[in-house]
């Protein structure tokens, strides 16, 4: 890691000196703020015993459902059947196998209706047959499709795993990279779905995934309840709380001991 981000670090040694900081960068984590850090992943999806800074601070999913783009959705398409909805994310979405997988997986299932969001890295012609019970779609309004969702294949990027636990939908997860093996990890470990690592990825290991977390009501189970926690905890408002109690508002005290209290 140190090799991988010494480019960046050079950087910002650079600007640190024009800018007067005295840093010891010595330090693994010379940048972490002595404020607050604060993660919008809720203290209920994290792993147990975990040892945290005094300034680490759980808050809760940022989304509230404003400020999105809207994205064009032929809902007259959809059955009425359970809904499977996939994507694999914004940013590593390329892998026209996985999709392929999903794709030759979900068609086991003819009585669901898969929704897959594909990103714009593939044409719909990489991507082979099309079952009949599939939509194909460049962008897809994701929380209004997890509204209605039975189950989220996911890569467990956080806003999608977060999106699905907000709305109690449980998961298959394939993560690709970057923090994605380890919300992967918190998916199994909560009993809010199943993961396979993309080395593993079959049709035949996706659609026994598939068929264990639609037919056992335990995993519907457990993403309600973390569904039952965010709504306990408004994220967006413990985050704001935070930083006030970081730059000293006078008001504070009152409003971090509110929020401990709501959530």
């Amino acid at each position: 890691m140190d090799a991988f981000f010494s480019p960046v670090v050079e950087v910002a040694k650079s600007w640190a000196e024009k800018n007067g900081l005295q840093i010891d960068w010595n330090d693994p984590n010379p940048t972490l703020s002595k404020l607050a850090v604060i993660t919008q992943t809720p203290r209920e999806f994290d792993f147990p015993g975990m040892t945290l800074p005094s300034a680490f601070h759980y808050a809760g999913p940022f989304h509230d459902g404003e400020g999105r783009e809207p994205i064009p959705f032929a809902w007259d398409k959809l059955t009425g059947a359970p809904l499977i909805y996939a994507s694999m994310g914004t940013i590593v979405n390329g892998l026209n196998h996985v999709f392929r997988i999903i794709l030759q997986a979900v068609e086991k299932f003819p009585d669901t209706q898969l929704v897959l969001s594909m990103g714009n890295n593939l044409s719909l012609d990489e991507l082979g047959p099309i079952p009949s019970n599939a939509i194909v779609v460049p962008r897809a309004p994701q929380i209004e499709l997890l509204k209605r969702a039975a189950l989220c294949i996911t890569h467990a990027g956080i806003n999608t795993a977060l999106e699905a636990l907000a709305l109690g939908v449980p998961m298959v997860a394939i993560p690709v990279g970057f923090d994605q093996p380890g919300i992967a990890a918190r998916i199994a470990y909560h009993g809010v779905g199943e993961f396979t690592s993309v080395a593993s990825l079959t049709p035949e290991r996706l659609t026994k995934m598939i068929q264990k977390v639609l037919t056992n009501p335990q995993y519907r189970n457990r993403a309600r309840y973390f569904q039952d926690a965010i709504a306990r905890t408004h994220g967006l408002d413990v985050a704001a709380d935070v930083i006030e109690r970081a730059f000293q508002n006078p008001m504070a005290e009152f409003v971090v001991e509110r929020s401990a209290l709501r959530a």
